[in-house]
């Protein structure tokens, strides 16, 4: 489908533009646009024009971004940098992708004020769809409150009582309601969209649209409980971006909604054969290194499940203190069994997690980890990366070299393989995968060797 207006310097056939709230559910977009046949690119940092130039035209942008654990006033100032580069750009959507549990506070992660932030500094309209729920990943919006699976196919939990989201360490989820939660970080006036409505006939559903337009000046909130709601939610999306540019915010749902308008079969058969290539040629060039950053207890039992690695466990005090003989004698084995041929799998643990301690600072942390993982991959290249965590594989990613990610293919619901572009001769190609610390079955890791 050929985009009739907003054509600029990034191209005539760009529909949309995504600044992602962390790095790992960045690449969740990036393999939903790519795996339905458009072209895609996620940017690491805000690109230059040859940078841009280099990648071709493109159909969907990405950036990704870390505003997921930054402060009111990181927040604002990330945020304007980034709209104010890509202001130029014009595309009918930009979309601010959330994490898909929403988790974030008026004080770390605001998604209220990154979107006002946007919507101020960009030339788009006022309306603000905010989409809740992506099935399949297990996340459900339904009269405006957020359930989550423990994982995917698992037991299904509304999100204050969910095991992990309502103990999230930075941001626990202590509100189901998204309307509700979002109040709090600044979006006061936002009406909804309950998922029966979707059931009617399109004008009486285009006649509340309109209504709550107007209901709600900061947003309208749509429910996601069935996949089958995208294709109506996808109507209503681009009926509005094709009037006037618009921001929309949540999940890569925002995505999925939006495909049912843009992709033909001829799209999917396309993208499908392409996948299958991949995966028929693709070869793994030298064992496989993980780093996993998360201390949740999925993660823990990935680490458990991952046989066929030497697992590494790497002391958080060490990792905090770069001096120790900690650090250095687990880099030194991290380099020397890469060498040897070995796959291997480097772990946090923190050894005083049980003791009255201070509590851990997880951006402080994952800088750390990602400071490690730099010094490794400057002496040793492996057959494939995988970084495990969100703060983790966010400041990882920054601390390489490189400037983007091209998706090459699903390994599972909400966790992508993809290839590195970057300069450096050593990272260039390099195949990576990205995941959450909630994210992936318990043999993820062993996944990633096949």
């Amino acid at each position: 489908m050929v985009v009739e207006a907003h054509a600029d310097a990034a191209g005539p056939d760009l529909k949309l533009v995504f600044y992602a709230d962390d790095f790992t559910g960045a690449t969740d977009t990036l393999a939903t646009v790519a795996r339905a046949g458009l072209r895609a690119t996620l940017f690491l940092r805000l690109p230059t024009a040859a940078q841009r130039a280099a990648i071709g035209p493109q159909d969907c942008l990405g950036i990704a971004g870390a505003s997921r654990s930054m402060t009111r006033r990181q927040l604002q100032a990330e945020l304007g940098r980034v709209a104010d580069h890509i202001a130029p750009w014009c595309p009918p959507v930009v979309h601010y992708k959330t994490c898909s549990t929403f988790d974030s506070s008026p004080s770390v992660g605001n998604i209220g004020l990154a979107a006002h932030v946007l919507r101020d500094r960009l030339p788009v309209g006022p309306f603000v769809p905010i989409v809740g729920g992506q099935p399949n990943l297990g996340r459900y919006c339904v009269f405006g409150n957020l359930f989550a699976a423990f994982q995917v196919g698992g037991e299904v939990f509304r999100l204050d009582r969910h095991p992990t989201m309502s103990r999230h360490p930075v941001t626990p989820m202590d509100e189901s309601d998204l309307r509700r939660h979002l109040a709090r970080q600044g979006l006061k006036a936002v009406a909804s969209i309950a998922y029966p409505a979707y059931d009617g006939a399109p004008d009486q559903l285009d006649a509340q649209w309109a209504a709550a337009l107007e209901a709600g000046p900061d947003g309208v909130l749509l429910d996601v409980a069935t996949p089958a709601h995208l294709a109506v939610i996808g109507r209503l999306l681009w009926q509005q971006a094709r009037r006037q540019p618009m921001l929309a915010v949540g999940p890569s749902s925002v995505e999925q909604a939006l495909l049912t308008q843009w992709v033909t079969a001829d799209h999917q058969a396309a993208a499908q054969a392409r996948e299958q290539d991949t995966l028929d040629t693709e070869r793994r060039d030298g064992p496989v290194l993980v780093f996993s950053g998360s201390l949740s207890p999925r993660t823990a039992r990935q680490v458990q499940a991952a046989r066929s690695y030497e697992r590494i466990p790497v002391a958080v005090g060490d990792l905090l203190d770069g001096a120790s003989g900690g650090r250095a004698a687990a880099q030194a084995r991290i380099v020397q069994s890469l060498n040897a041929g070995r796959h291997v799998l480097a772990h946090w643990v923190d050894r005083c997690a049980s003791s009255a301690v201070p509590r851990l600072d997880p951006a402080q942390l994952a800088r750390a980890g990602a400071g490690l993982a730099a010094d490794v991959l400057r002496r040793v290249r492996p057959g494939r990366l995988g970084l495990s965590g969100g703060d983790t594989s966010s400041h990882c990613v920054q601390a390489l070299d490189a400037w983007a990610l091209t998706y090459r293919r699903t390994l599972e619901p909400g966790v992508a393989l993809c290839r590195l572009h970057a300069d450096d001769a050593r990272l260039d190609g390099l195949p990576l995968m990205l995941k959450g610390g909630q994210m992936g079955s318990d043999d993820i890791f062993e996944r990633l060797l096949a």
